[in-house]
């Protein structure tokens, strides 16, 4: 079956469903997820790599280094883990476990894009007051520089994969209350068929107790 034609739950098929790295890549979350990732890697290896001179934060002296390195490591683990449960998420057969897994990652999505947005104005800030942007010998404005276009272009990534989870949960929500999916979390009991209508011909399963029942109207007490 075509995986766009399969009944979805939150995003995806039923537990068990075939993985499909094709269709996976192509996600707009997915992308979103590698580009975010991405831009975290850069915001990090920018700070870490030219952020200081002689243990200084160029950014003003301030803390402003710290918290950039800070929210790309996280940015980075956050967006690593959320890769790999998209991967799991077909195997999730609990309507419930994917319902949670969703709207974490749809909080913590808008947490990070409001970090990456206070982190962007308080790197561009402190790099605007310092005063000692062109010292001899240091090569870094660049990448001091690109940290803070990376940081905000990292509020638009996170802020677009919140768009997409929440569309994923509202989605989700509503296949709830539709039967084209089913748990399979939960066994199956056994089920017995109805009578046929009256005047058909087709057969039916007779329910449980039926023949002991038919039994006991046929008994005759012996005459004494």
């Amino acid at each position: 079956m075509n995986p766009s034609m399969e009944p979805q739950a939150f995003g995806a098929g039923r537990a068990g469903s075939t993985f499909d790295p094709i269709e996976f890549i192509k996600r707009p979350q997915v992308i979103l997820r590698i580009v975010s990732w991405v831009f975290a890697i850069i915001v990090f290896a920018c700070i870490a790599q030219e952020g200081y001179m002689t243990g200084e934060c160029r950014y003003n002296g301030s803390g402003a280094c710290g918290y950039g390195i800070a929210i790309g490591i996280i940015a980075f683990l956050f967006a690593m883990l959320f890769m790999g449960l998209d991967i799991f998420f077909p195997n999730i057969s609990n309507i419930t476990q994917r319902k949670i897994i969703v709207l974490t990652e749809l909080v913590v999505s808008g947490i990070l894009t409001f970090l990456w947005f206070v982190g962007f104005c308080y790197m561009a800030d402190q790099w605007r007051q310092e005063p000692k942007k062109d010292t001899p010998g240091w090569n870094g404005r660049n990448n001091v520089q690109a940290a803070i276009a990376f940081a905000f272009f990292s509020i638009f990534s996170w802020g677009g994969l919140i768009f997409f989870t929440f569309r994923r949960y509202r989605a989700g929500v509503s296949n709830l209350f539709s039967s084209s999916y089913e748990d399979h979390s939960a066994g199956t009991g056994q089920t017995y068929g109805g009578y046929p209508p009256a005047g058909g011909t087709g057969s039916f399963s007779q329910p449980p107790f039926t023949a002991t029942q038919q039994a006991q109207s046929n008994y005759q007490p012996p005459a004494y």
